[in-house]
């Protein structure tokens, strides 16, 4: 049985081909079912994002063919259109890729925590198709074992690496308790989102989103609770801001010194935290000059950005040296599963030779024979029996001059080393 990894990402096939290839959770156990009746295919699990379809399984062969032509078939698309977008993963190689995968290391963000949780969907969908075995189930779960002993033992997802976040954990310094504080955003493109995104998830009080486009601010306010407004109304709602964070296309300023001025007068100075991730700047550089305003630019948050790049970089080399350790790991347990039918058989030929001896023993206890002699009897004849075969095997060893079966046979039974 090998294990084998087929996939594609963002480093490998555009978004054309990737979209084509991907597999919304609501086909995907149907999907899965019916990839493990494909010929030589055992067990089998698809891991599905924006960025990568993988497909993790074991097989009675190293050939993929099979898995490239249901693909084929399941998504009406010719293997010439995909194959060479493809990389091929075997045995530890595949034990490797999925640790690294699910701890980040080959995500488009270094070590970002999202696919761990699109891995364990990929394990629930498995399980729940019942297409996970004993292995391929213990391969994701020493996944995750390892992605945890990456996520505590190193650095690798403590400092935020996108601007938007950058944004969210430095008002998260200043302001000791988000729940009470406002929040405007200016914008409604991609950033803005991200940036509502991230308030949401750390529990602010309220957000404000201000664009050009009314029905644009109305759809993503709805998203995380909010209130749009238009983007003429932002003299009226700027002093309820606590926090503000701009990023539009605009190419003049949208906030100047005045207006900023003009509303933390009606906040009767409360401090006021402002954030200006457009190029060109939506808030004039005065605005720094007013006491009660802490501004950042891009410019100040990308020094951070770059810093905590740095400081993945270093902990990604951690990650690495752990993924290593744990990859032994496993494959550790996979080559005991291996003895396994070995170690049943020699159990069950000792118990068998154990019953043949007790019911020997215990028909002369009824023919009335003394107890210690039929104790020594079955210990003599016991002993006997679970020897004889490998006292045979040994000897014929040392005829044919294979010192390699003595060396393991004395590693097996401890026996101490010969001089």
């Amino acid at each position: 049985m090998t294990f084998l990894a087929v996939g594609i990402n963002y480093n490998t096939a555009p978004v054309s081909i990737r979209e084509r290839l991907s597999f919304p959770a609501d086909i995907l156990e149907s999907s899965l079912k019916d990839l493990s009746r494909v010929k030589d295919i055992r067990e089998a699990a698809i891991l599905s994002t924006c960025n990568r379809t993988e497909f993790y399984y074991t097989a009675n062969t190293t050939n993929q063919q099979n898995l490239i032509e249901w693909v084929a078939h399941h998504k009406q698309i010719s293997p010439a259109d995909f194959a060479p977008y493809l990389y091929y993963h075997t045995d530890r190689s595949v034990c490797r890729h999925i640790f690294r995968v699910a701890c980040g290391l080959d995500s488009m963000v270094l070590g970002e925590p999202q696919i761990l949780g699109q891995m364990k969907t990929a394990y629930q969908a498995a399980y729940d198709a019942g297409t996970l075995g004993k292995r391929l189930g213990k391969l994701f779960q020493h996944t995750f074992t390892a992605a945890k002993k990456v996520r505590t033992d190193t650095a690798i997802g403590s400092s935020p690496v996108s601007i938007a976040f950058a944004a969210v954990q430095l008002a998260q310094q200043i302001f000791d308790n988000l729940s009470q504080q406002t929040a405007l955003l200016i914008g409604a493109g991609e950033t803005i989102e991200l940036t509502a995104r991230h308030l949401s998830q750390q529990g602010i009080g309220r957000i404000i989103i201000a664009n050009r486009t009314f029905d644009k601010a109305h759809a993503l306010a709805m998203q995380f609770n909010g209130y749009a407004i238009d983007l003429s109304e932002l003299p009226m709602h700027l002093a309820e801001a606590d926090i503000v964070i701009s990023s539009t296309a605009s190419q003049f300023p949208i906030l100047g010194k005045g207006r900023v001025e003009s509303a933390l007068k009606k906040r009767k100075h409360k401090p006021m935290f402002m954030v200006d991730l457009a190029v060109p700047r939506d808030i004039e550089a005065e605005v720094e000059q007013l006491a009660d305003v802490y501004l950042y630019t891009v410019d100040d948050l990308q020094n951070t950005i770059d810093q905590n790049m740095n400081s993945r970089r270093l902990a990604a080399e951690q990650a690495e040296e752990i993924i290593d350790t744990q990859v032994d790991y496993f494959l550790a347990w996979l080559r005991a599963q291996n003895a396994q039918s070995t170690i049943l058989e020699f159990r069950n030929q000792a118990e068998q030779s154990r019953d043949e001896a007790l019911q020997k023993s215990l028909l002369l206890l009824k023919n009335g024979a003394p107890a210690e002699e039929v104790l020594n009897r079955l210990a003599h004849t016991l002993t006997n029996k679970l020897i004889h075969t490998p006292s045979t095997q040994i000897r014929a060893a040392a005829e044919n001059e294979r010192h390699d079966i003595i060396t393991a046979a004395r590693e097996i039974f401890k026996l101490p080393t010969t001089q």
